[in-house]
């Protein structure tokens, strides 16, 4: 297939201005797509939410009490907003570049004057919409139960920004790897759930066994629940720049990454 004219889909593009028409349609599009389901997109993690929260938070809270000082309700609620948050940008960004690959409409945006860059762009700007809505409702839902509460709200939109950024990119990557929705789901299973779960959600590194700390310094979503419950409770376990870094970190790699699988045209040529 070739795109521009003369152009190999895993050539590199000439360098050209932004097509704002085109990038504002590609994401009307999949808005569109969304709205179509709105249960599924975010009805369902609102519900799930809802569920932990009654059942974490305000159960199991209404015996803790306090957690390093904090209500274990308003502890609990960052790490179950962030969970819901890294699920909905995985299963957004995934899910939209599978179904363009099987139902091969994604040849359109290939034919069209779009450079590597935007189609990235156009892919992760409603993940990021999906994220942002996400939170918001999960945030709402918090409030119901006195749980809800931000110390610093650039810091709060840098984590859900950023995180649903990464797990955008991710979810790309499996997208244009997966050939059925098996390998679709398989991240979510092995390694999206098991690493939410030790990543501090329901409790502090300090209430693991000593030999068992070492996962959740190793976690990468330890450092994005501490990230954001710091943002909301000002409750943190590790240095900020220190989360702050691996997040930036994980999102350049991941960026190189989905570039360098677009050029080469990797699961968008069959």
């Amino acid at each position: 297939m070739r795109i521009h004219g003369d152009q190999d889909l895993g050539a590199p593009m000439a360098p050209m201005s932004i097509n704002w028409v085109g990038l504002g349609t590609m994401i009307r599009r999949e808005l569109s797509r969304l709205m179509r389901v709105p249960t599924q997109a975010f009805v369902a993690p609102w519900i799930s939410a809802l569920m932990f929260i009654f059942v974490f938070g305000f159960v199991v809270g209404s015996r803790i009490k306090l957690i390093e000082g904090q209500r274990y309700i308003s502890f609990v609620l960052p790490g179950i907003l962030m969970m819901n948050v890294v699920n909905a940008a995985f299963l957004q960004s995934s899910s939209q570049i599978y179904f363009q690959r099987f139902l091969r409409y994604i040849e359109e945006a290939l034919v069209a004057p779009f450079s590597y860059v935007e189609m990235i762009v156009g892919l992760l700007a409603m993940t990021v919409v999906r994220c942002v809505i996400t939170a918001i409702g999960i945030l709402i839902i918090g409030t119901a139960f006195g749980a809800t509460s931000i110390s610093g709200l650039p810091e709060f939109i840098f984590w859900i920004v950023l995180v649903s950024t990464i797990f955008g990119f991710l979810g790309v990557i499996v997208g244009l790897w997966a050939n059925n929705f098996e390998q679709l789901t398989m991240p979510v299973i092995f390694f999206i759930t098991p690493l939410s779960f030790v990543g501090g959600v329901f409790n502090t590194v300090h209430m693991l066994p000593e030999w068992l700390r070492w996962i959740a310094w190793a976690n990468p979503f330890f450092y994005f629940i501490n990230g954001v419950r710091h943002s909301m409770i000002g409750f943190t376990e590790a240095p900020e720049w220190l989360g702050a870094s691996i997040t930036v970190g994980l999102a350049t790699l991941l960026a190189a990454v989905v570039w360098q699988l677009f050029s080469r045209g990797y699961g968008l040529r069959e």
